[in-house]
């Protein structure tokens, strides 16, 4: 961002990267994911890189509201002074803390999931995915808590799935109902308390029951949750657990779909 800023250009999005996208091994499958259709799509897009901290999401959910509005107010003041308008994450917990969360601190900017925009990318035809992997496949969908109770986005990451010729199953738990993979509420950065299964044994159990060859989800950490608990069952071999974004790259590169230059941000 910084350089373009130097440019005198203003992208069409800033790409909010997070910390799982940047760090996790697995989750910067997913970062690669999202840059190849946004370049697909001829987008212009800017990342902050080093200057992107922490949203903040982990320490407000585990009470530390005093740090939260730190790395808030940091973040703000970063966003605001490139005068940022619209940002996509492929983080709903980011998503989350960025939409409804920086609003009342002075941060207020066009969010938008990943899954919204690349269905939304579909739907005008500006990426194709005929011809990919997964057409015949069986993909079960598992909701990320805070993209679906907690903002209502259920029908975009169903709908993608949909057109890439997939077999769309669901969970008995499914949308408003659905079940968490455990990692939620900061969960995922603590010991689980005492009990007779772990959450994310149980809710891979459900994905598995489906009979579905792809577990597919759009969070970095139930992405975590969900491979861990394939894992657990010995199925590694006969299912896999992908990213919305993973499905639809999987889907540009062996359409028609032309690839724009990469560019610099």
């Amino acid at each position: 961002m910084a350089e373009m800023a130097a440019r005198g250009e203003t992208p069409d999005v800033l790409f909010w990267v997070g910390c799982a996208g940047s760090f996790d091994e697995r989750a910067k499958k997913i970062t690669v994911a999202l840059t190849r259709i946004l370049h697909y799509a001829g987008i212009k897009f800017a990342v902050l890189g080093t200057e992107e901290s922490c949203t903040g999401d982990p320490a407000k959910r585990a009470g530390n509201e005093f740090l939260f509005q730190m790395q808030a107010l940091q973040n703000i003041e970063k966003l605001n002074g490139y005068g940022v308008k619209k940002i996509v994450t492929a983080c709903p917990h980011c998503f989350n803390t960025l939409k409804n969360e920086y609003p009342s601190l002075g941060g207020t900017y066009q969010v938008m999931h990943h899954t919204e925009l690349i269905n939304d990318l579909i739907g005008s035809g500006r990426i194709k995915i005929e011809g990919g992997s997964f057409s015949g496949k069986k993909i079960v969908f598992h909701d990320p808590c805070y993209l679906g109770r907690g903002n209502g986005i259920y029908e975009a990451p169903r709908e993608t799935i949909l057109k890439l010729d997939a077999m769309l199953e669901e969970m008995h738990r499914n949308k408003r109902k659905s079940f968490c993979c455990g990692a939620g509420g900061a969960q995922m950065f603590k010991e689980a308390e005492k009990g007779n299964k772990e959450v994310n044994i149980e809710r891979t159990g459900e994905a598995l029951k489906t009979g579905s060859q792809v577990v597919a989800t759009a969070c970095p950490f139930c992405m975590t949750m969900m491979s861990d608990g394939v894992k657990h069952f010995n199925r590694e071999a006969d299912v896999k657990v992908f990213d919305i974004a993973e499905l639809v790259d999987d889907a540009c590169r062996k359409s028609d779909t032309p690839a724009t230059p990469l560019a610099k941000s």
